[in-house]
């Protein structure tokens, strides 16, 4: 079983900044770089929309949603069955200049 792919696209550095979506997912409006792919913003607002979804689904009241890896925090608030999302690239404290 293979692990990794192969990818044929540079590594993007981290985004940073933040982007609205409708209740499709589609891209309303970002303060991301214009040239940032806009199939990655989308497939973040799907994930953000369905964890909103089955929330509601599951009778349970969520507004906020906060995600935290290794070098990104993903904020998003539900607005009417959009949502508006935060990218925040994460800067270990070594790394600091």
């Amino acid at each position: 079983m293979k692990w990794t792919r192969q990818s044929t696209q540079p590594l993007r550095p981290l985004p940073a900044g933040s982007f609205t979506v409708d209740r499709q997912g589609h891209v309303l409006a970002s303060t991301l770089p214009s040239d940032y792919p806009t199939n990655l913003l989308r497939e973040v607002a799907q994930h953000v929309l369905a964890t909103f979804r089955e929330a509601r689904e599951a009778g349970l009241t969520l507004t906020d949603l906060v995600v935290r890896y290794e070098g990104l925090k993903l904020t998003a608030r539900e607005l009417r069955g959009g949502a508006l999302i935060f990218l925040f690239p994460q800067v270990p404290f070594g790394n600091m200049s």
